[in-house]
């Protein structure tokens, strides 16, 4: 069955960085579209940035233009979000998705947590 696991997430001081990591199994990774949400605490999901299947276009959240950047490896079944410049607002739990069509995965998600 599918499988998309986050990894990455932690503890880290505002303005530090992270590099979070989903590493998918079980689908042919290059036919699907890779999407990164987060979910605040007490607040809903949201989408914070998109890939196209080639890895040729991304779009990204207003709230993190310039901070993030999302990347994927389709020979090694993995796409990446580079965070930068974290901010308190950007804590929540982190989560990638996999979409093809109406084909919709996604993983368990990995908490960041931005506090000094």
């Amino acid at each position: 069955q599918v499988q998309l696991v986050e990894s990455g997430g932690g503890l880290v001081q505002p303005g530090g960085s992270l590099r979070l990591s989903c590493a998918a199994s079980g689908l042919t990774f290059s036919r699907y579209a890779m999407n990164w949400h987060r979910q605040p605490p007490g607040k809903g999901r949201e989408l914070v940035a998109a890939i196209t299947t080639a890895g040729d276009s991304s779009i990204y959240a207003d709230s993190v233009k310039g901070r993030f950047t999302i990347s994927r490896d389709n020979a090694d079944n993995t796409v990446y979000i580079q965070m930068n410049n974290l901010k308190p607002k950007d804590t929540a739990v982190y989560f990638c998705q996999a979409v093809n069509g109406q084909d919709n995965n996604w993983g368990q998600g990995t908490q960041v947590t931005v506090s000094s």
